[in-house]
This record gives C-alpha cells, sequence and structure tokens, in this order.
C-alpha cells in the first residue's frame, strides 16, 4: 500500500480503462491525491480492488507491472518477488522454517527472550526534579516513532556535526514531505528490497544518526519488539552489544566468550546455534564510541593469522570478531545491525553492508506527538510546544529527540511555575541550556559543597573531551579531573553525567554532546584566572572540521546577562573580566570577517560569526560590528532556518543593507519566514534559486507592503513560482512605490499568471522599470495582455520575453503595441521565441515607427535570410532608433542576406555588439563581413563562431583581429 503511494493515479486509471472502476469510483481516488492525502487515496484503491474479486486483483497486479519503472517502491517489491522465484510463498515457508527450533532449544530461547524483555521495557528519563530524579516509563508508551530513510549522505564534516545534519535535515524534509525519500521501517532493515549490495553469506545494515538522535533507543526498540515477537521471526537468537561496553574488554577473546560475558546463561547451546547462523542477529550499537579502529580496507585482516576470526571459537581481538561477523567471515549467513554517527561512517565504506540508512529524526508533526508524551498535563505540552514552534532558533533543532528533551525540562517550569514571568522564557539556545543547569542547581545544588567547583572541574574535563572528539568518560577520566566517582551518590552530577554500569567496567556520557559542550562554555566563566582566554577561543576557531562550533557560541552567549543571571544565582557573579574579553574577542572576528565573502569559508566563517552576536543578544556590539554594512552576499551558501533566524537579527540592527544575496542558498519557504520581517530594509535583494514557492510570494509580499519598504530591485528567478502566485504580486505591485526592477524569470507562471500581473501593470503608478519573464511557458494567449502593458505602461523600459514560445502570432500582437507613440519600451529581448519570417513584417513596421526601441533580440529564433532581408529594410529607416546591440544568433541565415545586412549595419555608427554565431555564413559571406568590421567605428564586439567558413575565409577574418583597439572578433 505504502509502495502505490507514488503511482495512484496511474493505476486507477488503467482500472478505470479496464473496466475495473466507474468513473466514480476513479475521481474518489484522484480526488484524495490533489488533496494530498496520498496515504488514503492507496488505502481507499486497495480496498475498492479487494471488494470486487480476483479479476480486479490480477489486473491490479498488471498495472503494477506496466508502472513500475516509474515508481521506485514498486519497482523493488516486484524485484524482491522475482528473486525469491515463481512460488513467493516459499520464501515465508523458508522464514518459519528458519523460526523452528529443536524442542531444547526452545526453552533457552523463551529465556533468552524474556531477559531481553526485561532490559529493554522501560526508559530511564532524568527529570532535574529533587522529588523525583528519575522517572521510569514503559518503552511503549514513551517511544516517539522516528523517520528513517533509506539512504545516507556521508559528507565531509566542515562545520558541527548538529548544524551539518540539521542543515540536511532541513533538505530532506522537505524531500520526504514531496515523497522524494523512502522511508524504511525497523522492522525493514534486512529486506532485499533496500539492498544495495546483493551477498549470499548475509546481511548487514548500517543506520546512522547525529548523537541524541535516537539510535539506541532504536535499537532497545528492535530488541524488544523482537523479544515480544513482533519482529523478525525468522531470527531465532538476537545478540546486542554497545560498543561502549566492549571497549572494557582488554584482551583477546572469542565469539563465544564474548557472548556468555554478557549472556552467561546460553553456555549450553552455541555450539548448535552456529550450525544455523541465518537465524542469528548481532547489534554493535555506537561504532564512534569504540576504542579501536577498524579498517574494513586493509586486506592484512584477511590473511594475517593474528586478525583472521574465521571460528566463533577462535581467540583474537574483539575488533577482528566485529570485522569478521559484518564481512561474513565469521559465522557466513548471518545478520549484523551497526550504528553509528556520521563522523566515523567513513569506516564501513568499504564493508559489505547491504543496506544504509540514517535516523532523520523527528518529521513534522512527529515533534508535536513527543511533548504531548513528555508532559502529562497536555496544557503544558500544548504551552511548551507552542513557544518552541514560535521560535525559529528553538524549534529547527527539534529534529532531534535529546534537544526536545533538553527543551522540555528547560521550559517546563516556565508553563507549571505562577512565580516564572512569561517574557522570561529563553529564546537563544544559549539562555535554554542556561536555565537547564539553573534548574539542576535549583533542585539539586544543596546536596553538594560548593557546586561552582564541581562544575569547573566537570567543565575542565568536558572541554578536553570536545577539542579530542571524545564523548565517552571512565572512573580515570573524573579521577584525573579530582571528581570522585563517589559523587554520583549526589542527584547534582547524576544530571550532567549518565552513569552506564551495564558492563563490568563503568562509563559516564554527558545527556547529549551540546550539554557537554555547554559545560565545557560556562568553564570559561568559572576559572578565577581566566588567562589569554582570547587565545584559546582563537584557536577554537581556527580548527576546520567545526568540533567547536557550538562551544564558541555557548561562550559568546555567556557574555549576555540574560543567560548568566540565572546561573550567578547558584554560582557567583562571573569574572567582569572575561565577559569584556569575550565581548572583544566576538567584536575583533566579526571585523576581520565582514568583508572577507569571496570564497564559501569566507562566507561560513562571516555566518558563524552571526550566530555569536545572536547568542550574545548585545544589541550594542552588533550595531557598532555590523550597523553602517551595505552588502551581505551568502550566495551559494546553504542556509537553515536557524541560520536565517540569525542573519534576520544582524539584518535587523542594520541601518539600511544595500545589496542582501541570497541565491542558491536553499532558504526555502520556512527560512524566508525567519528574515521576513528584515527583509523591507534591504535596497537589492536576490533570492534565486531558492524553491521559496507560491507561500514564499505570500511572505515575500508584507514586505513589499510595508510602508517604510526599501527594495527596489528584486531577484526570484527560479523559485517555483507558478500562477497561484500571481495575484499576489499583482496586488503588491499595484501599492508599492519602491520596486522598479523584477526578475521571475525561469519559474512556471505561464499565460493565465501574466494576465492576472497584467492587470497591475496596466496602473499609471505602477514603477515598475525592468521586468524579466524568461522562460515562463508564456504562449501567443498572453500576447494581447502584453501589448496592453506596453501601450498603456510610463515607466516599463526592460522586458524580457526570451525562452517562451510567443510565435509568430504573438509578436503580431507586441508589434501594435510598438507602433503605439506612448510605448516607452526601451528593450525588449524575444530570444527563442519560435519566431519565423512571418512575423518579420510586423516588426518591420513597429521598427520603423516606434521612438523608444534601442534594444531588440531576436536570437535563436527561425527568422532566415528574407526575415532579415525585411529587417534591414528598417534597420535602414533613421527613424529606427537600434543601436548598439543586434542578436541574430542561431537564425538560419545563409550568404543570401550577408550583403543586405551588412549595407545597412555599415551606415550605423553606434551599433557596439553584433552577434550572427551559429548561422550558415560561408566563405562567400567574409568580404562583406570584413567591411562591416572595418567600416563601422563602433563595432566593439562581433560573434561570428558557429558558421561554415572556409579555412581561407577564417584566416581572412583572424587577420582583422586587433586591428582597431578594443574590438574583440570571435570565431
Amino acid at each position: 500500500m505504502q509502495a502505490m503511494e507514488g503511482g495512484v493515479n496511474g493505476i486507477s486509471s488503467f482500472l478505470k480503462d479496464k473496466g475495473i472502476f466507474t468513473e466514480q469510483e476513479h475521481r474518489k481516488v484522484t480526488e484524495l491525491v490533489d488533496k494530498g492525502n496520498r496515504a488514503d487515496s492507496s488505502k481507499l484503491l486497495l480496498s475498492l480492488v479487494m471488494g470486487k474479486g480476483s479479476r480486479a486483483r490480477r489486473v491490479m497486479w498488471e498495472s503494477f507491472v506496466r508502472m513500475r519503472h516509474g515508481v521506485p517502491k514498486l519497482n523493488k517489491i516486484l524485484k524482491e518477488i522475482q528473486e525469491l522465484g515463481a512460488d513467493s510463498f516459499d520464501y515465508m515457508d523458508i522464514a518459519h522454517g528458519l523460526s523452528e527450533l529443536p524442542s531444547n532449544l526452545k526453552d533457552l530461547q523463551q529465556k533468552h527472550k524474556e531477559t531481553l524483555r526485561v532490559q529493554t521495557e522501560t526508559l530511564r528519563v532524568n527529570t532535574i526534579l529533587i522529588k523525583e530524579k528519575v522517572k521510569i516509563f514503559q518503552l511503549v508508551d514513551r517511544y516517539a516513532e522516528l523517520t528513517v530513510i533509506s539512504n545516507v549522505r556521508d559528507r565531509t564534516l566542515v562545520e558541527h556535526e548538529l548544524l551539518a545534519r540539521g542543515r540536511d535535515h532541513e533538505e530532506w524534509r522537505e524531500k520526504h514531505l514531496r515523497r522524494e525519500l523512502e522511508k524504511i521501517r525497523t522492522d525493514q532493515l534486512f529486506q532485499s528490497s533496500f539492498s544495495q549490495r546483493k551477498s549470499e553469506s548475509g546481511n548487514s545494515a548500517a543506520v546512522s544518526g547525529v548523537p541524541g538522535i535516537g539510535k539506541t533507543t532504536m535499537v532497545q526498540k528492535i530488541v524488544y519488539d523482537w523479544a515480544t515477537g513482533k519482529i523478525y521471526p525468522h531470527f531465532q537468537f538476537v545478540f546486542s552489544f554497545k560498543f561502549r561496553d566492549l571497549n572494557t574488554i582488554n584482551c583477546r577473546i572469542n565469539l563465544r566468550n564474548l557472548i556468555l560475558f554478557f549472556y552467561p546463561y546460553l553456555g549450553n547451546i552455541l555450539g548448535e546455534l552456529w550450525k544455523n547462523p541465518e537465524g542469528l542477529l548481532f547489534i554493535f550499537d555506537g561504532l564512534d564510541e569504540f576504542k579501536d579502529t577498524i579498517d574494513f580496507a586493509d586486506n592484512r585482516r584477511n590473511t594475517d593469522p593474528q586478525s583472521m576470526c574465521t571460528d566463533p571459537e577462535c581467540w583474537c581481538e574483539v575488533s577482528d570478531i566485529v570485522y569478521s561477523l559484518i564481512q561474513h567471515k565469521l559465522l557466513p549467513g548471518c545478520s549484523v545491525l551497526v550504528t553509528s554517527r556520521p563522523t566515523a561512517l567513513h569506516l564501513l565504506e568499504k564493508a559489505e553492508i547491504s543496506v544504509w540508512a540514517e535516523i532523520l529524526g523527528f518529521v513534522g508533526d512527529e515533534r508535536k506527538e513527543y511533548f504531548n508524551k513528555f508532559f502529562e498535563d497536555q496544557t503544558v505540552a500544548a504551552a511548551v510546544f507552542k513557544h518552541v514552534e514560535e521560535n525559529e532558533i528553538l524549534y529547527t533543532m527539534c529534529y532531534n529527540p535529546s534537544y526536545c528533551s533538553i527543551l522540555a525540562l528547560s521550559l517546563g517550569p516556565f508553563f507549571t511555575q505562577r512565580d516564572r514571568k512569561q517574557q522570561q522564557v529563553p529564546k537563544t539556545i544559549t539562555q535554554l541550556y542556561s536555565y537547564y543547569i539553573y534548574n539542576i542547581l535549583k533542585n539539586h545544588g544543596h546536596e553538594i559543597e560548593n557546586p561552582r567547583d564541581v562544575l569547573l572541574k566537570l567543565g575542565e574535563m568536558a572541554y578536553t573531551g570536545v577539542s579530542q572528539k571524545k564523548i565517552v568518560f571512565g572512573n580515570a577520566d573524573l579521577i584525573e579531573y579530582n571528581l570522585q566517582p563517589s559523587q554520583f551518590l549526589s542527584g547534582f552530577l547524576m544530571e550532567l553525567l549518565e552513569r552506564d554500569d551495564s558492563a563490568q567496567s563503568v562509563v559516564y556520557t554527558f545527556p547529549h554532546l551540546t550539554i557537554q559542550e555547554f559545560v565545557s562554555a560556562l568553564t570559561q566563566f568559572l576559572t578565577p584566572d581566566p588567562g589569554d582566554i582570547g587565545k584559546l577561543l582563537s584557536e577554537a576557531h581556527s580548527e576546520e572540521d567545526g568540533r567547536f562550533e557550538i562551544f564558541l557560541r555557548f561562550v559568546a552567549g555567556l557574555s549576555s546577562p540574560q543567560s548568566a543571571r540565572p546561573l550567578e544565582e547558584f554560582l557567583g557573579k562571573f569574572p567582569h573580566q572575561t565577559t569584556c574579553r569575550v565581548i572583544d574577542w566576538v567584536k575583533e572576528k566579526v571585523e576581520g570577517q565582514i568583508g572577507d565573502t569571496e570564497t564559501e569559508t569566507g562566507k561560513r566563517k562571516l555566518l558563524n560569526t552571526f550566530h555569536y552576536l545572536f547568542e550574545s543578544q548585545n544589541k550594542a556590539l552588533a550595531e557598532n560590528t555590523v550597523g553602517s554594512v551595505k552588502t551581505l552576499s551568502f550566495s551559494g551558501l546553504g542556509l537553515t532556518p536557524i541560520d536565517c533566524a540569525a542573519l534576520s537579527h544582524v539584518i535587523g540592527l542594520c541601518d539600511t543593507i544595500k545589496h542582501l544575496d541570497l541565491q542558491q542558498c536553499h532558504i526555502q519557504c520556512e527560512g524566508l519566514q525567519r528574515l521576513g520581517p528584515v527583509l523591507h530594509k534591504c535596497q537589492e535583494l536576490s533570492l534565486g534559486g531558492n524553491k521559496v514557492g507560491d507561500s514564499g510570494v505570500k511572505l515575500l509580499s508584507a514586505a513589499l507592503r510595508n510602508p517604510e519598504c526599501k527594495i527596489q530591485k528584486l531577484d526570484l528567478w527560479d523559485n517555483d513560482l507558478t500562477d497561484s502566485c500571481a495575484e499576489d504580486l499583482a496586488s503588491v505591485l499595484s501599492t508599492n512605490r519602491s520596486l522598479i526592477d523584477l526578475n521571475l524569470g525561469y519559474n512556471k507562471l505561464g499565460d493565465s499568471g501574466v494576465k492576472r500581473l497584467s492587470v497591475a501593470l496596466r496602473n499609471p503608478d505602477y514603477k515598475i522599470q525592468k521586468l524579466d519573464l524568461w522562460d515562463n511557458d508564456l504562449t501567443d494567449s498572453c500576447a494581447e495582455d502584453l501589448a496592453s502593458v506596453l501601450s498603456t505602461n510610463r515607466s516599463l523600459i526592460d522586458l524580457n520575453l526570451g525562452y517562451n514560445k510567443l510565435g509568430d502570432s504573438g509578436v503580431k500582437r507586441l508589434s501594435v503595441a510598438l507602433r503605439n507613440p506612448d510605448c516607452k519600451i526601451q528593450k525588449l529581448d524575444l530570444w527563442d521565441n519560435d519566431l519565423t519570417d512571418s512575423c518579420a513584417e510586423d516588426l518591420v513596421s513597429a521598427l520603423s515607427t516606434n521612438r523608444s526601441l534601442t534594444y531588440l533580440n531576436l536570437g535563436n529564433n527561425k527568422l532566415g535570410d528574407s526575415g532579415v532581408k525585411r529587417l534591414s529594410v528598417a534597420l535602414r529607416n533613421p527613424d529606427c532608433k537600434i543601436q548598439p546591440l543586434i542578436h541574430l544568433y542561431k537564425n538560419t541565415l545563409t550568404d543570401s542576406c550577408a550583403e543586405d545586412l551588412v549595407s545597412v549595419l555599415c551606415t550605423n555608427q553606434s551599433l557596439r555588439f553584433l552577434n550572427l554565431g551559429l548561422n550558415s555564413f560561408t566563405g562567400q559571406s567574409v568580404p562583406a563581413l570584413r567591411r562591416l568590421i572595418l567600416t563601422c567605428r563602433s563595432l566593439k564586439w562581433i560573434w561570428l563562431w558557429g558558421n561554415r567558413f572556409s579555412s581561407n575565409g577564417r584566416r581572412q577574418l583572424e587577420s582583422l583581429r586587433g586591428s582597431r583597439s578594443g574590438q574583440t572578433v570571435k570565431l
């Protein structure tokens, strides 16, 4: 049913054509598709077919086969059926056979399932409350479904991992909503339809996701669902390991003892299990946390006796066991699932991975569902989510479940305690984390003698971890920083570090990477002697892989009184000297970066400094550093809504931005919404290539209607605009008094859209001077409306209609307007408009009478020799004003028209540019062309490339190169 969603219309049409569906049934199905309810339409179609008998079902399968190549998911299913053979029920029999166990193993399998069920059925959640330090929930009640996609993007990390994935997430979210991304359920990870690599010896799957996205919880849910009989019935036994636990094994070991280390009750049956590896699933969670590096590209592992591990009883390193299972050298036929952060994915590039997947996190309403499940009081849940939704900084990062948890824990008290003022609710990330720590201090600070000292030591350990990309700590690490493990008896430290003692050796992690980074930043304000903090920040800023990016934002944010004040209540005043030095460092970075936006790296660094300004909430600092900036260019740099929010904050503090260039920044509608309140301050606004769509134009309309709007030039090329936005544009154009240049090229406004725009363009108060409608699916149907605009509009002087299909009939109508003495147009572009010599007479008439037109582009049409000969008559007319440029590129011209054309142009001493490229001139035209080049002294450029000159003719023309200073002859 899910696979059908991509082709419901086609399948329903096929069923109607074959007499299975009535017209009414077909309409009901397609109406749901038109409303965007593809899932419901697929469900209805299947329901109708199943109620009509075997012939209807057979015809439906026939439609699947016919449509398979246009519907990727359907194609995968059909391929899988083909691979399984003529009788796909054989596959179910095989799976059933695998799950059937000898009676002596059934009891132990049941014990194993019960053990795993008990281990995985609950979730422990920290609450930061003194009465309930930890809440325990049933997994099934708390688990929020995550979106997992069946591909993974492994990119070179050039910024903080969370930001990089957040950036991708916005793009993936849009693709998912447009159904361009294929969603994969956790029970489908070993289906061959999702496999990118076929293997006869077993399946290995890799699931990637940023810290806190839910990899470990997903593994817990998979194990729980298997243990309770919901998924993977063909696996007889599942063994789940965490790499952080495997780190505690410091000796050689074999697979038998590794399993017994965690599941000691299975000792007597492992020999039996080795005989049927197809019934075994091994799960390894957290490859990025493994202390050893597994190089799957290292062929020595296949030949070195010390590293080879092909027998479950063979003694070797833990890394060799993991390698051999994934590569199917050990127990070939078994299945393996590995999870990892994106930063460690490169380790698996050469591995025998069949299925790749990435946890996208929460998409759409899944975010809201999380908050509803988190709070028992749904009124509080709604209030918290509303605040998050309205705050672009907070909302953007809500794709991450751990971040949602931090939000809920930090914001919850503001909506449950009457003494908290609503205006104090955190708005920046730093403020949010300040209140997170504040709540811990408030509820647990009394449990420890000197919380400032403990936080200082903890922060020093956290900073070392950030600098070394280390997120798992042991007792030795705590002791090194004078943090006694016994302190974990207090709730205070338990809230900042999560203790995992499931292995023989205890390990600690921060609840989320960003908490580790915040505590690292906080330490800089707790140390009595900050030393040269500017040097430390500069060194962190110089790291190219972005590991310090969030850390630096937190440091900048903690210089703000709004972020510092709640913490100072328990930790004492932050040193004024440290705060001043941080502000000076931010000022230095912004001023040093403001003019360096030529490269992508320069643009990214400038954007990062804007985030520092945003987090600092220091209005005076922002005004001093960027208040007088005139141009901001981030073209070609992908911007997330959170980036747009920071940029909006900065622009809001600038006097006037002459030019804001955001071309091809992928800001889409959500990013534009963040920028909306400040766009009216820009004089030139370049938003081309951003796919903002019709809804984006609605947002822009608000800026253009602003009485203080300064926008003079607006570029909206290639933004997926259709005729649906024309009404909004027309309304704005009728009232706006600043806009004079509007680029709507490379969109799909169509004739109906231009008809609506024309109503506004005929308004005598309309100030637009330049309008670009290049490649907008225009035909002769809108020519009458355009002609009306040309006849009545007094300001429009430049109109680009290139790459449309106006045709001869369209130009005939335009020519009537061009002959009107009230027509003020000076520049008209008709490139590639299906014009032939049939419209030449109309153009001649227009050119002979029009007193304003000085530029006419007729390139890439089919005027031919006869058409150009007629045009030559008009060009000889002394009243014809066409002067500087003549485009006749690719117009099927031959030697027949050369003499007429040249004789006219030789008398024109204002001609500067002539394009005759890609025609059919031969050596016969060379004398006339030489005469033109030598006679027309104003001619600076003449393009003749793509013609049919002989070698001798080319030499004659090449000899004229440089004959006059500043003249270019392009052959």
